[in-house]
């Protein structure tokens, strides 16, 4: 099986799907066209077993391999499907024709990538030692989406998981999947502020509760700064404030809606107490009030599996050679992919899109953010790769490791040793 040369035959086939889901962008938990016109392609590639979800976007597929038995290992492989609400700049030919809403976190990739490994799959599937489970998740944005799926029970029966994510601070062509921390956990809050309003020529009438949250906003800095041992990888922003009702009115509510990103399982655990004190000690130094609204959602992702690690080196480097891989330092974004790594045996990678000669280098969740498309037959070759490689991964992991032939080697020639020195004897 040389998926290598099926994912460069599938290019244009890779091409065409990620130009229909770039075109047709769909927020989270409304991906209903998305989902759909997956549905439609897994069936005309010979798909049977696809199941839907009565109350719920996405789906998953199942690829029973002709040489699987019954103790089979069943790998999934995992692309999200959700667009951003954002308006699209890149002037493409096939840009989003929904106002607002654009692919432009590469999710559209994933769903071809994705799309092209499952009609290789499809294509190699009499040689095939094991299942695959293909899930094209919902609702990654809001980094929870996965959790839906998880308590739906589509990891039971499953072995191991592998996710991809085009990067755009990653040079086109490169691949990452090395081990250790990859991305951080991810945590959301809403603090509201009362206070009373008054005319804006009067402002000693009322509690400015817009004064309160901006005062809020530069103290919890200091949560970062001071708090938080500077050697621990934090983040706490806050991205929107919402106050007020008109020009020369003393603002009598405001909101401020926030994330917070760290690797620190204990640490994390600290930070909604800190906020809270922060918000309300603040807000009431000012006569006001603050509560706080805090949301737990995934948890940091390791490639932390070795022989997960090791099976998806080995897949790139049958690929593309050693010289493909690159490092990426760890990253403060998040991925709700970790509702599946916390479950089951997982690995992410990441696929390389930044280009400079083309021009793109833009980040991911631009407004003119793309890719140069050739590269995304590398990601469908690596899910197809994976896969295979994990059916076999007694003969991938323990046999074409050198350290292995070292001792097999080292073993046999101490036996023949002793027994020519036994039989002198």
């Amino acid at each position: 099986m040389n998926y290598k040369e099926l994912a460069e035959q599938a290019l244009d086939y890779i091409v065409e799907q990620r130009r229909w889901c770039h075109q047709n962008p769909e927020l989270s938990l409304e991906e209903v066209q998305t989902t759909e016109h997956i549905a439609a392609e897994l069936q005309k590639m010979g798909y049977t077993e696809i199941q839907r979800f009565p109350d719920h976007t996405g789906l998953c597929a199942m690829l029973r391999g002709g040489k699987a038995e019954k103790a089979c290992r069943t790998v999934a492989l995992r692309a999200d499907i959700d667009a951003l609400p954002v308006e699209e700049k890149t002037g493409l030919p096939f840009a989003s024709r929904n106002k607002g809403v654009m692919h432009a976190c590469g999710h559209d990739c994933h769903i071809s990538m994705l799309l092209g490994a499952a009609k290789m799959l499809m294509e190699t599937k009499d040689e095939l030692q094991g299942n695959v489970k293909l899930i094209f998740q919902a609702a990654e944005e809001p980094c929870h989406g996965a959790e839906y799926y998880v308590e739906a029970g589509i990891l039971d029966g499953v072995d191991a998981i592998m996710g991809q994510h085009v990067w755009a601070t990653l040079e086109e062509p490169y691949i990452n999947v090395q081990a250790g921390p990859r991305m951080a956990s991810v945590d959301n809050f809403v603090i509201k502020v009362d206070g009373v309003s008054a005319h804006g020529t009067q402002p000693h009438l009322g509690v400015d509760a817009l004064l309160a949250a901006a005062a809020i906003v530069s103290n919890i800095q200091s949560f970062v700064s001071r708090t938080n041992d500077p050697l621990n990888p934090l983040v706490v922003n806050i991205g929107e404030m919402h106050a007020g009702q008109r020009y020369n009115i003393i603002a009598n509510h405001a909101e401020l809606f926030g994330t917070t990103r760290t690797y620190n399982a204990e640490f994390r655990m600290k930070i909604e107490a800190g906020l809270r004190r922060i918000a309300e000690n603040t807000a009431k130094a000012f006569g006001a009030t603050a509560t706080v609204e805090y949301d737990y959602y995934a948890n940091s992702l390791y490639n932390d599996d070795e022989e997960l690690n090791k099976i998806a080196h080995d897949a790139a480097v049958k690929l593309y050679g050693e010289a493909c891989l690159k490092e990426l330092p760890q990253m403060m974004g998040s991925e709700d992919f970790a509702f599946f790594a916390d479950k089951i045996p997982a690995v992410f990678g990441f696929l390389g899109t930044r280009n400079e000669e083309l021009g793109m280098t833009v980040g991911n969740h631009n407004d003119r953010y793309t890719v140069h498309e050739p590269v995304l037959q590398r990601g469908a070759a690596l899910y197809a790769q994976f896969a295979a490689y994990l059916m076999l991964s007694f003969f991938t992991t323990w046999f074409s490791n050198t350290t292995t032939w070292f001792y097999l080697i080292l073993t046999g020639i101490m036996a023949l040793f002793y027994h020519l020195r036994a039989s002198r004897w």
